[in-house]
């Protein structure tokens, strides 16, 4: 058995979780904790308070006692919104406090791109403007080309998490760009676990959605791989054997 940490803000799309483990069909506990949002706002100060140390250690006690093998800040917003450096600052606090492998969405999202061997992104966000542009800038420090950055201008998860495959879909093909080799969707409040071959079969390429890369951050903190392929193509990769 596999224990997985999350410490997810608030409450919006957490039953992507109980899905995502029904999917990986295997010896998986994924184990989530709210944590306090503050103020819901996808606004830089309310994320930044969102993503704070104190707010982040008021969960680690209750992940301690689930007997998680690792920890992962299942927030995208609330972490990227600190920059490239803010965001590893963040997750080392995260890993000293909790004393676990630790890590977040928006370092999930690079480390996913980098899985599949692709650098040509397309970002497909709920956000309002100057929060998408803060995560085109977060990828681009992670070596990425980020061909397209939309937004969507909402500005609460709550609203975020009404959404429906329909409006998902539509998203997802707004944000689109040609060139792009994956499409991201970045919000842990946006429903996704059960739309994600249907994503990929309307674009024709590999979607990233943020609960997804979420899940696949910890199994990888933890040294585990699983296929599943009802997870998209990112949990159908074969490891890569070094030469």
């Amino acid at each position: 058995m596999t224990a997985l940490g999350f410490l997810y803000p608030g409450h919006s799309a957490e039953d992507d979780y109980p899905r995502i483990e029904q999917l990986l069909g295997s010896d998986i506990r994924l184990q989530v904790v709210h944590t306090d949002i503050g103020e819901d706002a996808h606004r830089v100060d309310a994320l930044l308070e969102m993503g704070s140390a104190a707010r982040l250690a008021a969960g680690i006690e209750d992940l301690r006692l689930s007997g998680a093998e690792a920890v992962v800040w299942a927030c995208t917003s609330g972490s990227f919104v600190y920059g490239w450096e803010g965001a590893h600052d963040q997750v080392r606090t995260l890993a000293t406090t909790a004393g676990l492998p630790a890590s977040s969405t928006s370092f999930a999202f690079a480390h996913a791109v980098r899985e599949l061997g692709v650098k040509r992104v397309a970002i497909a966000a709920t956000y309002p403007d100057d929060v998408a542009v803060l995560f085109g800038n977060f990828l681009r420090d992670a070596g990425l080309d980020v061909l397209g950055v939309r937004s969507s201008g909402i500005i609460t998860a709550a609203e975020v998490g009404t959404w429906g495959e329909a409006e998902v879909l539509a998203l997802a093909r707004a944000g689109d760009h040609p060139e792009a080799e994956v499409v991201l969707l970045p919000d842990t409040a946006l429903h996704t676990a059960s739309h994600i071959p249907a994503l990929e079969k309307e674009l024709g390429k590999p979607v990233l959605t943020a609960n997804q890369v979420t899940v696949w951050e910890a199994l990888r903190l933890t040294d585990r791989r699983v296929n599943a392929p009802e997870l998209g193509t990112l949990f159908t990769r074969e490891p890569i054997v070094q030469a």
